[in-house]
């Protein structure tokens, strides 16, 4: 497991906003986008030479397939990405980036003038825990010696559009765009043991998925997805039940 400085190469993560967000700007205000900010800027700091971006191989479309093998950017569901994953990581290494919003500031503007009518920083800041929903999809390939996780925690800008509906005349806003304003942590997982970090070293022995979310400090329903997905990739196993709840331990 690694995990780097905050706000690390931040030279290069500039010019990687850059080349997406741009200097630029509409007569809205936002920078016109050819794709979303999240996903585009992330695909130039993994890789800066374009000719690497967006590569036929063996039926599928690779983010990034360069030296260092393929990269996908995944920022959305991975429910799709196992089945890509089976073939690349019969031939090349692989290297899965999910972006995580650690920090969000909101930005509500005007459609019609580009004015930013208002800006908040979000009360939500989600963690390694969050990931790991989507990181059930793909546990098969979790083991795989050629598969990296690489977990990016970022600082986010999110641009919400604000309209009037016309069928109730009142307004409402609908999330335009997000636009990364740092990395601020990238946690590496290469194997299963590194999966271990995410038990709190508080818990007991032995422990529920209460307790896990105590220590944790998340909700129960989190805490029984993480739980889950700890025991589906043998980090943690299953001993026994109190009461009516089960009890787990790491499986060493």
């Amino acid at each position: 497991m690694g995990s780097d400085m905050q706000y690390i190469e931040h030279e290069r993560f500039l010019a990687a906003r850059d080349k997406i967000v741009g200097k630029r700007h509409d007569d809205k205000g936002i920078g016109t986008l050819a794709e979303k900010s999240v996903h585009g800027v992330l695909k130039h700091f993994f890789e800066p030479n374009e000719d690497y971006h967006e590569v036929a191989m063996e039926g599928y479309f690779a983010d990034i397939y360069g030296p260092n093998g393929v990269v996908e950017i995944q920022t959305r569901s991975f429910a799709r990405l196992s089945d890509k994953l089976n073939v690349f990581l019969q031939y090349y290494p692989v290297t899965v980036v999910y972006p995580i919003a650690a920090n969000t500031w909101v930005s509500k503007f005007n459609g019609t003038t580009g004015e930013v009518l208002s800006r908040r920083k979000s009360p939500q800041h989600l963690t390694v825990y969050d990931a790991f929903y989507e990181l059930y999809n793909i546990r098969e390939c979790l083991g795989h010696e050629s598969l990296t996780v690489k977990l990016v925690f970022m600082d986010v800008e999110e641009y919400r559009l604000s309209t009037r509906s016309r069928k109730v005349g009142r307004k409402r806003t609908d999330k335009y765009d997000r636009i990364p304003l740092g990395i601020t942590e990238i946690v590496t997982l290469e194997c299963r043991e590194d999966y271990v970090q995410f038990v709190p070293y508080e818990l007991e022995e032995e422990f529920t998925v209460a307790e896990f979310a105590k220590e944790a400090h998340i909700s129960c329903d989190k805490s029984s997805i993480v739980v889950n997905f700890l025991c589906k990739i043998d980090v943690l196993k299953r001993v026994g039940k109190r009461g009516r709840s089960y009890i787990y331990s790491v499986n060493e």
